[in-house]
């Protein structure tokens, strides 16, 4: 965490294990000879135990009944020698060790088929040749006619053995047992140029307006000049939706949740509601003394900030013009997001805060104060509840993550330029960020590490405008050189890097109006 304060001189963004005991602890009772005879065919096992004051007679123990034992074992049954220790073999120990020998062949043709003759290949980590904890030489266990050697890696082979991949690159000598790493994924590609321009003359080069909105409904809002402007990406049809005539200017724009009614902000300080579907504006709105720079949509509440400092949350079913007035900020309003669940506003200001507020507070319920420089930039994960991210103007330049729920900065970024807006991925955890002075590109990160997929340049100036669209894969840029750029960064919601429908058309540049 980034605990270091700067200078609280708002700059001006427009220079213009444990162990347990044996289940098996308990000891048992001998079976009777008619049980023992139908578990085994083998009489129980017994320990002699090696006292000189007992006689071999007594203190007999006998072993798990679940253990079949070899000592009592009849081998003559099976036309072979005895195996040493055993209790046919002459002194019930020594004896010829071709028993132990036959006993292992046996053993092998009942594990790995009647092919036991070939013996399988001995590992220098695994090869048992009857030492004390299983433990050997290569040497000695190849040596040794009746050593037995387990098969390498897999006990049960099938078709074919399961290849094994070194792991020398990333600093392993050698793959676990049974286990193959996956081969490293290439990183997803990110085309770097757009696929589409759009002229859009009189897009103004102002850090602290929001100009460009993407609808549910796969329509483009813009601002330009006095005039809102709807380009549909399905057809690219241009529709000229208001003129607010030669006194006022566009501020923002902003799309309602269902993309039928876009809300307008004015620079005398109105909010206007629009059916987009009609071209018909539905009511207008004051209470505002100053530009409305900031919109957001809740459902049917709408939230507008402003160069007054002031916050107006409005319900457009009631006859009213605002339901209550949130105060907090000390400078203009340019930034703000309501989250996903809808339960919280975040907004940012000029005066470099980063403010939290819930449905019914008029107070700021959090407040962030670690950014240098004005606040426009904001976004709400969609994938983790309460992760905001927020990006400061030119003297920060530094992109933060806040965890609402808990009320704690978790990370900063510093992106040596001016931060400008901020977007997440619907499909995968990503987000863009715009930037300003003094590279304007576009950077595509992945979070949590914030490494960067792709650096995206193009545009001459400050790249102030950003928007994705509904189907999460696209974005477009605007900037004051007055072109809106569509690119290609993200993948399809089934993580295939296929092309957005909308991509489709010409590469070449056409005009929004």
């Amino acid at each position: 965490m980034d605990t270091s304060m700067a200078s609280a001189t708002t700059p001006v963004e427009n220079p213009q294990s444990s162990s347990s005991s044996s289940p098996w602890s308990k000891p048992h009772q001998p079976l009777s000879a008619a049980r023992a005879g139908l578990l085994f065919d083998t009489p129980p096992r017994r320990f002699r135990m090696s006292s000189s004051s007992a006689s071999p007679s007594s203190r007999v123990i006998y072993s798990d009944r679940f253990i079949p034992s070899r000592l009592g074992s009849n081998f003559a049954l099976f036309d072979i020698a005895s195996p040493p220790g055993s209790a046919s073999s002459p002194g019930g120990e020594g004896g010829k060790e071709g028993g132990s020998g036959a006993y292992a062949a046996i053993l092998r043709t009942v594990l790995f088929g009647p092919d036991h003759g070939v013996v399988p290949p001995a590992t220098p980590d695994r090869a048992w040749t009857g030492r004390p904890g299983g433990s050997s030489s290569p040497s000695t266990a190849s040596s040794s006619p009746s050593s037995f050697s387990t098969p390498s890696r897999n006990i049960f082979r099938f078709k074919a053995e399961v290849p094994r991949y070194s792991l020398c690159s990333v600093g392993f000598d050698d793959a676990l047992p049974g286990v193959v790493p996956s081969q490293p994924k290439a990183p997803r590609k990110v085309p770097r140029s757009p696929y589409k321009v759009l002229d859009a003359p009189a897009l103004q080069d102002d850090f602290y307006l929001n100009l460009v909105d993407w609808s549910s409904h796969n329509v483009l809002a813009v601002g330009l000049g006095n005039c809102v402007y709807l380009w549909n990406a399905c057809s690219s049809k241009v529709t000229k939706l208001c003129d607010l005539g030669v006194d006022d200017n566009v501020c923002s724009v902003g799309w309602a949740q269902r993309g039928t009614h876009l809300a307008v902000g004015t620079s005398q300080g109105k909010v206007q509601i629009w059916d987009a579907s009609r071209c018909k504006s539905i009511r207008a709105m004051d209470g505002h003394r100053l530009r409305v720079g900031a919109l957001a949509w809740s459902s049917t509440m709408l939230s507008s900030g402003s160069r007054d400092k002031s916050i107006l949350q409005r319900d457009i079913r009631a006859h009213d013009d605002f339901t209550s007035k949130l105060i907090g900020h000390k400078s203009e309003v340019c930034g703000l997001k309501w989250s996903y669940d809808n339960r919280q506003l975040a907004s940012g200001g000029n005066d470099n805060r980063l403010f939290v507020w819930n449905q019914h507070s008029t107070q700021p319920v959090l407040k962030y104060c670690e950014h240098t420089a004005a606040v426009k930039a904001i976004a709400w994960s969609p994938h983790i509840h309460g992760l905001l991210a927020s990006g400061g103007g030119t003297a920060d330049r530094c992109i933060r993550f806040w965890n609402t729920t808990t009320n704690s900065h978790l990370n900063c970024m510093d992106t040596g330029s001016q931060v400008c807006n901020l977007v997440w991925s619907k499909n995968v955890n990503e987000l863009v960020s715009t930037h300003g002075y003094s590279q304007n590109q576009i950077i595509v990160w992945r979070y949590p590490n914030m490494s960067k997929l792709a650096t995206l340049t193009g545009h001459t100036f400050r790249v102030l405008y950003l928007a994705i669209s509904p189907d999460g894969q696209t974005i477009v840029t605007g900037a004051g050189d007055e072109t809106l750029r569509f690119w290609n960064v993200f993948p399809s919601p089934k993580y295939q890097n296929t092309e957005s429908q909308i991509g489709a058309f010409s590469l070449g540049r056409s005009h929004i109006r």
